[in-house]
């Protein structure tokens, strides 16, 4: 169903955004449409009206009238004679941070667009693209060299683009550590502290770091940035110590951020950063959320007090856990930006039930303690192997608490089916892949076991102690067969699904075959032995293969080519540990090798901990050997 509208009234500035919108809403703007009173005004209130044929959408900021938008719309699709809906902005801030870096997956710009057209329609006002490289720094040739960084022209592209919606699109960097990628180059030897760290205090770091601030800002509208310095986990204990000796981990954040602030003064920027560094500074085991953590009054009168401290937590599910962080921010004089998460970064599968318990909580107390801007992080941790679209429902949980004290499921599930044509039980049931038998409903321990059972050696079974004696297999395949049928009612988005179905469709075979092929290699079953080397590696092997592909061709549709390259190495690894295992099989029963010594070692639970499977990294998961070398110091 269409709707023609006849906007009215001072809508000028709007028009653009209302067009790139037309489609989506299904909208024509006609001068026989519906009337559409398009008021501004101070009231922060956003009222959408919709009686006797005619309707007035009433808004303070750009943002709320495009949520009011939507919202009209929503309304006339449902048939409705009348209508009076009043919002109030809860949150003068509210919006995403995706993760560019980390794991390689740098979103193309039409990918951006496309999240930026829904959170016009969800009201949110802002949004970041951390990037650790993935910017061009005009003098740097080698920082995002071969990354996939964006050019300033796109950056300002997207500026654009976001602008018609009332959207602020602020850069979003680091000016301390997380540099790993940049300090690989030899041509950053004088200003690398350790292989991830700035090493402070040297005029050349600041040189550099003045550099990647001009180049992050320049493309866009807004003076604020946002300048990193989180997880310096050996501040002042790399080259630094060498040359400094030893020093307080309080006097060297306190003079690098002085001098960096010296920097964003001088070409009128408002900074932010995250806050954890001077927590794990004043505490006894280095924890951001150690209880014990104590920060001198002395160390907070150095404080600057012209950067605004983000405060990062999507791991509790107290509120009055945020209570006590939130006020122990406030004592730096300021009320702190939080940031919560949308729980992509433990690999293919998002974690819902660990995002809804920590927003839900997180963002109530952020009402009640004035914070007044919020952001929702999604990490890409080590390959981004979680499709970008599967955060949408995460998206729209944020996006109602900042139009509502206490936004109802009903809400949520309805403005989710509007603004992105996608079913809520759908997206909630995505955290299921990893509600492997065994584990508690909602994950509380976060497990991850579809990657750990999908990357994991087949002759090693790292991970085959902790499913032994549970249903893996059958859990995977009921799950294929209902992401099967996901996938055909979620419109353009089914790919979230798809891509999920067909990781299932591996892990129904390989999540218990390491279990099952050391017990029939213990109990000389030669037969099945045969089975497992001549049918089922094939068959396994074929099904990662259509994994491999769809997922290959879902990256590059939605991010830059580079980056999946190391994925690409993971499927190959995991491709040619199979044809191994296949082949030491088969010289084991051809009498080639009298016995296979991968299957002769006793399975023990993965890092000492009884319980469904978990791990971090793929270096962890793929091999209990190193997969690197050492670290450049």
């Amino acid at each position: 169903m269409r709707f023609r509208l006849n906007f009215q009234g001072e809508i000028a500035e709007l028009r653009s955004g209302i067009e790139a919108l037309a489609d989506q809403l299904k909208i024509e703007w006609t001068d026989d449409g519906i009337p559409v009173r398009v008021v501004h005004r101070d009231d922060p209130e956003l009222n959408v009206l919709w009686k006797d044929g005619m309707a007035t959408i009433a808004y303070n900021r750009t943002i709320h009238f495009f949520r009011g938008l939507g919202l009209l719309v929503e309304t006339l699709g449902k048939g409705a004679v009348e209508a009076d809906i009043r919002e109030m902005p809860q949150f003068d801030t509210l919006g995403p941070m995706f993760d560019v870096s980390q794991g390689n997956a740098v979103m193309k710009t039409e990918t951006v667009k496309r999240f930026l057209r829904m959170m016009a329609l969800m009201g949110m006002n802002m949004i970041m693209l951390y990037a650790e490289d993935s910017y061009e720094v005009k003098e740097q040739p080698y920082f995002g060299y071969m990354r996939g960084r964006y050019t300033p022209e796109q950056i300002r592209e997207l500026d654009d683009y976001a602008a018609q919606f009332g959207i602020e699109m602020i850069p979003c960097i680091q000016t301390l550590s997380h540099l790993e990628d940049v300090l690989k180059w030899d041509v950053f030897d004088n200003i690398r502290d350790d292989h991830e760290t700035l090493l402070v205090g040297e005029e050349e770091t600041y040189r550099f770091i003045e550099q990647m601030i001009v180049a992050a800002s320049a493309p866009v509208r807004t003076k604020r940035i946002h300048i990193g310095m989180d997880e310096a986990w050996k501040l002042g204990l790399g080259r630094y110590l060498a040359r400094n000796g030893y020093r307080s981990k309080f006097d060297i954040m306190n003079e690098h951020l002085h001098r960096v602030l010296d920097i964003t003064r001088k070409h009128g920027l408002k900074p932010m950063m995250w806050s954890d560094m001077y927590f794990r500074a004043g505490s006894p085991r280095g924890g951001y959320y150690d209880p014990d953590c104590v920060i001198p009054p002395s160390v907070i009168e150095k404080m600057p007090k012209d950067v605004q401290f983000v405060y990062w937590d999507y791991y509790h599910y107290d509120e009055s856990f945020y209570t006590d962080w939130i006020r122990r921010h406030k004592s730096f004089g300021s009320t702190p930006v939080f940031a919560g998460g949308i729980w992509n970064w433990k690999g293919f599968s998002l974690h819902y039930a660990a995002t809804f318990a920590s927003t839900n909580a997180a963002l109530a107390v952020c009402k009640r303690e004035g914070v007044r801007e919020v952001i929702a992080t999604l990490w890409g941790d080590d390959g981004t192997e979680c499709d970008w679209f599967a955060s949408l429902l995460g998206l729209q949980l944020f996006a109602e608490h900042g139009y509502a004290k206490e936004p109802s499921e009903d809400k949520i599930r309805s403005r989710f089916q509007f603004c992105t044509g996608c079913r809520f039980d759908d997206f909630m049931d995505i955290g299921l892949i990893d509600e492997i038998p065994g584990i508690l409903p909602g994950n509380p321990e976060h497990d991850n076991p579809s990657r750990c059972l999908l990357w994991q050696n087949v002759l090693m079974g790292l991970f085959d102690r902790n499913i032994e004696g549970r249903t893996v297999a059958d859990h995977y395949s009921s799950l294929a067969v209902r992401f099967e049928a996901a996938a055909r009612r979620n419109g353009e988005f089914g790919a979230v699904f798809e891509l999920l179905t067909r990781l299932c469709r591996v892990l129904e075979i390989k999540a218990e075959f390491g279990v099952r092929l050391t017990e029939a290699y213990r109990h000389r079953d030669n037969a099945q032995l045969k089975e497992m080397a001549d049918r089922i590696i094939p068959e396994l092997r074929e099904r990662v293969g259509l994994l491999r592909a769809f997922h290959r061709d879902r990256w590059m549709e939605i991010n830059m080519a580079f980056g999946w390259e190391v994925i690409d190495f993971r499927y190959g690894g995991l491709l040619m540990n199979l044809d191994t295992a296949a082949k030491r099989i088969k010289d084991y029963l051809e009498g080639r090798i009298d016995r296979i010594e991968e299957l002769e070692e006793r399975r023990l639970p993965y890092n000492g901990r009884v319980g469904g499977p978990e791990a971090y990294f793929y270096r962890f998961i793929a091999s209990a050997s190193r997969l690197t070398q050492g670290l450049i110091m």
